[in-house]
């Protein structure tokens, strides 16, 4: 943990000791400007400090600082003579200094913009270091003193320790010869705290009502190894040498969500309620699940149109039947419709229970033309979509990837037309890129990749390949047609490459260029595929799906966000260009990553540097300040409380000033699991806080 902290902070003892001596020359330095080099006596300005005669107290202050200056002037490397530098280096010292500061300024621009830490305005770079360190889990109390808080002991789940001043004050000792005038905080203020590694004053009991005074003493203890009751605060107080820790089980009272704004929650089905010959697999066992469903109010379902069953045997032709049939019991249960055109595989990625690959023709051209798929550096082909460079390429038995895209989703727009103008289909998501999200393929499992590695570009087919090659002749520079060569494997990690090292290529004129030109190659083909979708589905919501990626995001590079396609570096907004695209076909935005503060109690997530929460609102703030409607969905199976909060929170930010909030909500996905009696009694009451409707409030330990 010290290492940790150590790298956390970037300096050590020593550095810190240069700084500081750093600071106290540039301020002797402007002293010097402003007063012409004048040295002024330090006892004189002792005895005009006071401004009236000296008291008996102000005399020993005086002696013992003007001992102090004594000692500083007769110890080498004391501050009371200084060297007279040249100009240069004080000029030097200067701009190091503005650097510095500049430097810390943007640190503390980025963490109240993305980190939600709560700075002053006029916070330093001590507040940075004490608000990393209790991230981190240290206790730090306002004198500066740091010590982690495994060295506390071990605590029960779910408690967290408050550092409390050991100088505890005996009623038999006035108050006013201490010096103690701070009282007691409310349990109010305690739980308003940020509860890791705050400090609480010492307080006089003469300050507590007398009926406490007695009970406040049994706390006062010799320093041993004790354990006592607080009276006021609930917990117990253990004595750790000679700082005195308050367990506090925090008990937060439950937010009321009744009254705010309503909105519709849906489920996501099983990905294989409809098997390859596009047949329905167990009707019974779905129906008697969707009427428990609408018991509870939801509000409709979600469900996958599978490009690889649908079209699956000759291109052009599309067998709807099952979906006919699931459509039909849905809409008879009175609940709506979230149809996702599915142009990807189903198979090979995390949570998939099934296998749905693309259409049988499509491998057959595959085999012959494998650069219709995706392909990294070493040449590993992916097909579990096509590859974005072919969006204009005649190469699927004579029809671009965009029409093939476009005459399917016509075809279903035709097939249930009705069911368009009755209302119950309420949106299209319509599928961009792996997984239905507008993303590159960077991180295929079947091609090794683990959490937390950085994932690689996918852009080595010959039909991107020309596409760069193109581009890089446009800017004058042929050379650059290439990808970059030092960008390290599928699970490297930033520091570890030339590209995404802090410094690193992805920040030179080469990475700028081919970093806008992968990012561009996204947004132009959701820019196609979306104006058709428009088209096809005239007067039906349209919509887009995005991942979080959120590991890496506390680096500069954003690593992991880069092979990705979101060209968002910590110096770069990297999604005002997809939300902006999506309002221009009004379409709205479905973010995955609600729940993913689950991941931040994760080993691996400490050392991934994520911050999945700064993320979420980063592309949330980007998508509401162009008016773009925002819907959601967990990424991670939830059942608990804690992780249904977390959603409402998202869903309804409470401290939002125009009130905004999630257009719809889609919950993944409906499982036996679900349906267990005690899951589904908590899933009740998040749909009806989702509703804004009346629950029990509930108190709940955090």
């Amino acid at each position: 943990m010290a290492t940790d902290i150590q790298k956390l902070i970037g300096t050590s003892e020593e550095d810190e000791d240069e700084e500081m001596e750093m600071d106290v020359k540039e301020e002797g330095d402007d002293d010097d400007e402003e007063d012409g080099e004048k040295h002024v006596d330090a006892t004189s300005m002792i005895a005009g400090a006071d401004g009236g005669m000296p008291t008996r107290s102000s005399n020993n202050n005086r002696f013992q600082q003007h001992h102090q200056i004594q000692e500083q002037v007769g110890t080498p490397g004391g501050g009371g003579v200084r060297r007279c530098r040249p100009i240069e280096e004080k000029e030097e010292t200067k701009l190091r200094e503005r650097q510095r500061r500049a430097i810390t300024a943007r640190i503390l621009a980025g963490l109240r913009r993305h980190g939600n830490y709560n700075l002053r305005v006029r916070a330093d770079i001590n507040d940075v270091i004490a608000a990393l360190a209790r991230e981190a889990g240290w206790v730090v109390l306002p004198d500066g003193t740091t010590f982690p808080a495994k060295s506390q002991g071990p605590r029960p789940a779910g408690v967290n320790s408050v550092a409390v001043s050991s100088q505890m004050v005996s009623p038999q000792t006035p108050a006013s010869h201490k010096g103690v005038t701070s009282g007691y905080r409310s349990s109010g203020e305690l739980n308003a705290c940020n509860m890791k590694g705050v400090f609480i004053p010492s307080s006089s009991p003469y300050d507590l009502p007398s009926s406490a005074r007695s009970q406040n003493s049994s706390i006062v203890g010799d320093g041993g190894g004790q354990t006592v009751s607080h009276p006021l605060i609930g917990g117990s107080m253990d004595n750790v040498g000679d700082k005195q820790i308050v367990d506090m089980p925090l008990k937060l009272p439950e937010r009321d969500y009744s009254n705010t704004a309503c909105i519709p929650v849906y489920v996501m089905l099983p990905l294989g309620v409809i098997n390859m010959k596009c047949e329905m697999v167990d009707p019974d066992g779905l129906l008697k699940q969707l009427r428990i469903l609408k018991s509870v109010n939801v509000d409709g379902v979600m469900v996958d149109c599978w490009w690889g069953i649908v079209e699956g045997h000759a291109p052009g032709e599309y067998n709807w039947n099952g979906y006919k049939r699931l459509f039909q019991m849905v809409c008879e249960l009175k609940l709506k419709l979230q149809v996702v055109m599915s142009f990807h595989e189903c198979g090979g990625n995390v949570g998939d229970d099934v296998c749905i690959p693309l259409p049988h023709w499509v491998a057959e051209i595959g085999r012959s033309n494998p650069d219709i798929f995706f392909t990294d550096r070493e040449g590993r082909r992916n097909p579990e979509c096509l590859s974005w460079g072919i969006d204009k390429e005649r190469v699927l038995r004579g029809r671009t990837a965009v029409e093939v895209y476009f005459d399917c989703m016509r075809s279903f727009r035709v097939e249930f037309d009705e069911y368009f103008k009755n209302g119950n289909i309420s949106m299209i998501q319509v599928g961009l890129g792996p997984c239905g999200e507008l993303r590159y393929p960077s991180f295929p499992v079947k091609h090794g990749w683990r959490y937390p590695g950085i994932g690689e570009f996918q852009c080595y087919d010959l039909y991107l390949l020309k596409s760069l090659r193109k581009a890089a002749e446009a800017r004058g520079h042929s050379f650059w047609g290439r990808g970059p060569d030092n960008a390290g494997s599928y699970n490297s990690r930033p520091h570890e490459t030339g590209f995404f090292c802090d410094g690193g290529d992805y920040d030179s004129y080469y990475g700028r260029f081919f970093l806008n030109w992968y990012s561009r190659v996204l947004v132009d083909h959701g820019d196609r595929v979306l104006s058709l979708a428009k088209l096809a589905f005239d007067g039906t919501c349209i919509a887009a799906k995005l991942s979080g990626l959120h590991w890496w995001y506390k680096t500069a590079s954003h690593a992991a966000e880069l092979t990705a396609g979101f060209y968002n570096p910590c110096n770069r907004d990297g999604y005002a260009a997809i939300v902006t695209m999506l309002k221009k076909h009004e379409a709205t935005l479905n973010l995955a990553c609600t729940e993913l503060h689950m991941l931040d109690q994760h080993e691996d997530f400490q050392e991934a540097l994520g911050d999945s929460e700064g993320l979420f609102w980063q592309v949330l703030n980007a998508a509401w300040d162009v008016c773009v409607p925002v819907s959601s969905e967990n990424a991670l199976p939830c059942h608990d409380h804690v992780s249904y909060k977390k959603i409402l929170d998202s869903a309804k930010p409470l401290t939002d000033p125009d009130g905004r909030h999630l257009s719809s909500f889609t919950y993944l996905r409906l499982s036996p699991l679900l349906m267990e009696r005690h899951n589904f009694m908590e899933f009740e009451r998040f749909i009806k806080r989702m509703h804004g409707e009346a629950v029990g409030l509930q108190v709940y330990s955090n």
